[in-house]
């Protein structure tokens, strides 16, 4: 590169900077970094205005020749081998709409020639070497058995949810809610998105209360009433079912596979004095059988389920609920069209793995077969967006303490995960859905929404 075009792309010709920008330029298929480069030896190259990529070993790059994807990059910032110290959002941003990645669906790898780029790159940098194992916190569970079977699923749900209750408090705060808020719309209309611009973070000190009034939404959407009984799947720390125990009368057993959760829940429950009302089991969805409820609730477990699973899912809950009896499913959906996500990418490996999101026209089809009526559909795509940001901020305020309790790479898993999907959701390749029906017979259902608005 001669002296002028250096100047004006900010790269620097001598030190490993300028040939990790090649290599990065390989796995992303681009001819230009979207990212300013910093490398182990302190040289830096790209853009000079662009958002940071350190690259603190070699090892990194070894990770990017096994593994030229996401997955190999994930690897690495897991591990602690490359970092974004300023705006993980402005990097990602960066990342996330150049070249390959900006394609959705499964990554695709690189060519022969550009293998053999990234080859000599690496040998250059003294980076060659056998492929790193992958680090502790990525999951095993496909050894355990066949997908979604009761054994697995339970595994996958350890996986993502036992971490400790102590970290779980830290990123979410008191409400102990783990799904999408529901925010004002002073604070939805203000994350900039509906004109094309980059959302500001929203407040950590307004999440409690959008998580409040999501959890309201619910108890409302389903109409609740005193003395109902009612089935919160996939209850977590048990947040719904304190709610709609201590504010609307309702009786409620929530489940989970998740021992730590339950305990956590238990304990909630006893300290509100509501063990009367609230019952916290570790079971299957698919092993309740002291049905009929009044009302089922599932609020972010259904992308646990899985594509081929999502009919039977329906029809056990159908089975559950008595005539004229509502069911709340909030879910995230895939909204990129005929694609799939990439079950080799980051999120399946590292957070949730065996999860499979699928479009709201899957869902609701699967609900209409179970004999559901459909009564609403609300979409919270944006909302989803600005909880996550919330938690970032949350996580990032409190980073020493999240290293202590869950250590740096658990840590460093959710700081991805969580600045990542807010992307996917600011972005639209992601959305999140609230689909309320209800098994015929029994009472009318109102004739407008106005008893939930």
């Amino acid at each position: 590169m001669d002296t002028e075009a250096a100047a004006r792309t900010g790269t620097t010709s001598t030190g490993h900077a300028a040939r990790l920008e090649k290599a990065l330029g390989v796995v992303l298929g681009t001819e230009q970094s979207p990212l300013r480069l910093r490398a182990w030896d302190g040289s830096e190259a790209g853009p000079p205005d662009a958002p940071i990529l350190e690259f603190k070993s070699r090892k990194a790059l070894r990770r990017m020749l096994w593994s030229p994807g996401q997955l190999g990059l994930s690897r690495a910032y897991v591990a602690g081998e490359i970092d974004a110290p300023g705006d993980i959002f402005a990097a990602f941003v960066a990342l996330s709409s150049a070249g390959k990645f900006a394609e959705p669906g499964p990554f695709r790898p690189p060519s022969a020639s550009e293998l053999s780029l990234l080859l000599r790159t690496a040998v250059r940098l003294g980076a060659i070497g056998p492929n790193p194992a992958p680090p502790p916190e990525e999951a095993r569970v496909a050894k355990k058995g066949r997908m979604h079977s009761r054994g697995r699923d339970s595994a996958a749900i350890s996986h993502h949810y036992d971490v400790g209750n102590d970290f779980y408090a830290l990123v979410l705060g008191p409400s102990m809610v783990y799904s999408c808020a529901v925010w004002p719309d002073g604070d939805a209309a203000a994350d900039g998105s509906a004109a094309g611009t980059a959302p500001e973070p929203a407040s950590a000190d307004g999440l409690d209360a959008a998580q409040d009034a999501k959890l309201d939404l619910v108890c409302r959407k389903l109409g609740l009433q005193p003395g109902m009984r009612v089935l919160d799947v996939g209850c977590g720390w048990g947040s719904f079912a304190l709610h709609a125990a201590g504010r609307y009368g309702a009786s409620v057993v929530g489940v989970t596979l998740s021992t730590e959760q339950a305990s956590l829940a238990r304990k909630r429950a006893a300290d509100a004095g509501l063990t009367d009302r609230v019952e916290i089991r570790v079971q299957d969805y698919r092993d309740v059988q002291d049905g009929p409820y009044d009302a089922i609730s599932s609020i972010g477990m259904s992308e646990h389920v899985g594509r081929e699973q999502t009919p039977a899912y329906a029809a056990a809950l159908f089975g559950l609920l008595r005539p004229g009896g509502r069911l709340l499913n909030h879910a995230i959906s895939w909204n990129a069209g005929p694609t799939s996500p990439d079950p080799d990418s980051f999120i399946p490996r590292y957070v949730f793995p065996d999860g499979e999101m699928i479009s709201l026209s899957e869902m609701v089809a699967a609900l209409e077969t179970a004999r559901f009526e459909v009564l609403d559909v609300e979409a919270l795509r944006r909302h989803y967006a600005l909880t996550l940001r919330a938690w970032v901020r949350r996580l990032e305020q409190n980073w020493e303490e999240a290293v202590r309790l869950a250590g740096p790479g658990r840590a460093r898993v959710w700081r991805l995960y969580m600045a990542a999907s807010a992307l996917g959701f600011e972005n639209g390749l992601t959305g999140v859905n609230q689909v309320l029906v209800r098994r015929p017979g029994g009472e009318e259902p109102p004739l407008r929404r106005t008893a939930w608005l």
